[in-house]
């Protein structure tokens, strides 16, 4: 009896260890609570060398032996598969290479309200030689704080910005995103359907900004809904709604999307991961780099905040800020270079 129960629970931890390990099999990477967990590789990879170490000791005991070796043979399989989607995707916080007269950098991060100073956040903008700044949570106020100082200093950006509920004094700070981009990109205004909310991630706001002359690419800062239990449904619609943003042509998406590459499995066409737009950070070997929450180590948590970007754009290296400033999330800094 105790050997059918031993073998009873081998398979239901391997069943678990295959849906944890590669939910998109299952078609359950964007239904809790498996969402959750596979955000987080870095610590399903130190649960499953837990469970191998105990599996190991539990080996001593003799009559327990065979189940033992069943676990640490899972657990090992488990944690193999999850080290080589982690290298696949790249470990590292990344380089940026020098720039080049046709390169731009965008960075996203998302400075959790005022936690972050507009003295910060020029200064980084000026170390990184960001051409499009991507801040969710920001307010209007603090983004033209951050243009003042960096046109003092010889970078000028325009200020784009979009808010949920403007009659509403106050308001959370998670009801806004600003956006700073380059002149050398040419004038942008935000699409008014983004502005009004009429058509947008639905909590809450995400900024289109299109080129004015139609010659650069058209700008998204990004931000979904997090992934909470009651929340399930938003999330899934916003990630959605950010795909579609990028059906092709000339794009660029950048923010907080509160998602990783797993959640995304069913959303990109064409070898995009959103939409047609290609994911740079696992294209140039940061890709398991953790950006939230910023009070742990890098890689155990969650690469959520991204750059992406249509085919027509070459990716050619991304940093992820380890010092986050205050926020909880850590900024993520891309190089693009005109593809041909």
């Amino acid at each position: 009896m105790l050997r059918l129960i031993g073998i009873l629970i081998t398979v239901l931890y391997a069943i678990a260890t295959a849906v944890v390990v590669w939910p998109q099999f299952f078609h359950l990477e964007q239904t809790f609570p498996f969402a959750q967990t596979v955000a987080v590789r870095g610590a399903v990879l130190a649960a499953f060398g837990v469970i191998a170490v105990l599996a190991l000791l539990m080996m001593f005991a003799k009559p327990v032996r065979g189940f033992a070796a069943s676990l640490l043979i899972v657990s090992l399989i488990g944690g193999l598969a999850v080290g080589a989607i982690a290298a696949v995707r790249g470990v590292s916080a990344g380089e940026l290479p020098a720039k080049t007269d046709g390169s731009i950098r965008v960075m996203a991060w998302n400075t959790a309200g005022e936690a972050v100073s507009a003295e910060t956040i020029a200064k980084t903008v000026l170390a990184q030689e960001a051409d499009v700044v991507s801040l969710p949570e920001t307010a209007e106020s603090v983004g033209e704080d951050i243009a003042l100082r960096l046109r003092e200093q010889g970078h000028p950006m325009w200020v784009h910005h979009v808010k949920f509920r403007p009659d509403v004094p106050n308001g959370p700070q998670a009801w806004e995103t600003t956006i700073l981009i380059s002149p050398k990109l040419g004038s942008y205004s935000v699409i008014e359907s983004s502005a009004n909310g009429s058509n947008n991630t639905g909590s809450v706001p995400s900024v289109v900004a299109m080129p004015v002359d139609g010659k650069g690419p058209t700008i998204v800062a990004v931000h979904a809904v997090a992934p909470r239990a009651q929340a399930m449904t938003r999330w899934q619609s916003d990630l959605r709604w950010i795909a579609d943003q990028c059906p092709g042509g000339n794009v660029i998406l950048a923010g907080d999307f509160n998602a990783t590459l797993d959640h995304m499995a069913p959303l990109g066409v064409a070898g995009g991961d959103m939409g047609a737009c290609r994911d740079v950070a696992s294209r140039t070997g940061t890709g398991m780099a953790g950006t939230w929450p910023s009070s742990l180590p890098m890689l155990a948590s969650a690469p959520i905040d991204h750059v992406m970007a249509t085919p027509n754009w070459k990716a050619t290296g991304s940093l992820v800020l380890d010092d986050a400033g205050g926020s909880d999330h850590r900024a993520l800094i891309a190089q693009l270079e005109p593809a041909g």
